[in-house]
């Protein structure tokens, strides 16, 4: 079986699809008779800039553990700026669909959000080939582009959710990332029978336990400090100044350092903020290697998980909270809904009203207190993960299910 896979975005690049489409991918090529071609961009997010060693040829050919590469002609622009990221996401939709012209006898094509154009290539290459089209559903897009101020509801936004429809109707299977997602297209006429939930998950063996490193202590100036950090995107949507807000309100608690590990939109802004307000005890620091990011998490006493408070984020599971749990880290969750139930359910972490400063300050000055319990929450949160979110046991299923619609008769749903 041929699976033919279309991401924006793959490693290098340390984003959450990058690293599920290679984790997924790579283990799908292992089994008898399976063989993967990944279509991606030339690796640049989120700054938008070439990656060493990489020229943005017309196209360029990899191998990666087995996985086919097709790089494609990459329209390079940073991961902020709304109208040079459309043309970004627009550029690869067409450069992709031109470059599966020349895979050979695909059995199927996923193609995953975000962004949204990926899907609309996957869906151009499955009429082309004449194969089944399933769509993995990663973000409720364009709701939430809308969700975050990047655009208003206007004609283009409802003409992109009629297209959005289209997608969901035309796939095969829709592979939605949480519960809530697959909820949301039930409401607006999706068949439920049409939808699968495969949650992400985490490598068990490369994100495990380890002791603080101690030259990333040394790094830092961080001897004796309690470290509470945001590791991620730091984008419109993630909140991120309610963090600089909440070590402004703990300034005076000096066994206290925050850190801010990552790139994104709003970065800059989050580093003017910083500095106006004249704070020593918060660093933000750029983003990291997929490798490096395990020395943060595991010198980090406390992980904050933060969204704006929106509804619609009340539908998403970041992550990175797979990781920071296989880390046995604790996890302060600022994000309510279905993040907010695995993260409870695990005993792996405490909740906070997104947004609230107010409780952040509050629950941060007791967990300081009791270094016992946030050793308990990470291992509490190890011991879950193992058990609901090994990635091997997801992977499996998400190609059982790949198999079985590559068996059926060759159609475009309904």
């Amino acid at each position: 079986m041929h699976i033919l896979f279309l991401s924006h975005y793959f490693p290098p690049e340390v984003n959450a699809p990058a690293s599920r489409t290679y984790d997924h991918t790579r283990r799908w090529v292992k089994e008898p008779g399976v063989r993967v071609t990944v279509v991606t961009n030339h690796p640049n997010h989120p700054k938008g800039i070439l990656y060493p060693g990489y020229k943005n040829r017309w196209v360029t050919r990899e191998k990666v553990e087995g996985v086919h590469l097709i790089r494609v002609k990459t329209y390079l622009a940073p991961n902020q700026g709304f109208v040079r990221r459309t043309f970004n996401y627009l550029f690869f939709m067409i450069a992709s669909v031109i470059a599966t012209l020349w895979v050979q006898s695909p059995d199927v094509v996923v193609a995953t959000s975000p962004q949204f154009f990926c899907a609309v290539a996957g869906y151009m290459a499955s009429r082309i080939k004449g194969v089944p089209f399933v769509f993995e559903l990663r973000d409720i897009w364009p709701e939430s582009i809308v969700t975050v101020g990047a655009m208003k509801p206007s004609l283009p936004i409802r003409f992109l959710e009629k297209m959005e429809l289209f997608l969901y109707r035309k796939a095969t299977k829709v592979v939605a990332l949480t519960d809530a997602f697959k909820e949301n297209l039930i409401k607006r006429g999706i068949p439920s029978e049409k939808i699968e939930v495969i949650k992400n998950g985490v490598d068990l063996s490369f994100f495990s336990p380890r002791p603080r490193p101690s030259h990333v202590v040394q790094e830092l100036g961080a001897n004796g400090k309690l470290i509470i950090s945001y590791i991620g995107t730091i984008g419109m949507a993630h909140a991120v100044d309610k963090i600089v807000d909440t070590a402004e309100r703990l300034r005076d608690r000096k066994e206290i350092l925050f850190l801010v590990v990552g790139e994104g939109a709003q970065k800059g802004q989050i580093v003017e903020q910083v500095s106006q307000k004249g704070l020593t005890n918060i660093r933000v620091l750029p983003g990291v290697s997929k490798e490096k990011v395990r020395d943060y998490y595991a010198v980090t006493d406390l992980n904050l998980i933060t969204l704006r408070n929106k509804p619609l984020f009340r539908t998403v599971i970041p992550s990175k909270i797979f990781e920071i749990m296989a880390m046995a880290r604790p996890i302060l969750c600022a994000v309510d809904g279905e993040t907010r139930g695995l993260v409870e359910q695990a005993r792996s972490g405490v909740f906070v009203e997104p947004e609230n400063v107010n409780q952040m300050v509050e629950i941060i000055e007791k967990l300081c207190l009791d270094k016992k319990r946030l050793i308990e929450m990470g291992q509490y949160g190890r011991r879950f993960v193992e058990s609901h979110f090994d990635r091997d046991n997801l992977a499996q299923n998400f190609l059982g299910l790949i198999k079985e619609v590559a068996q059926t008769d060759r159609g475009y749903g309904s």
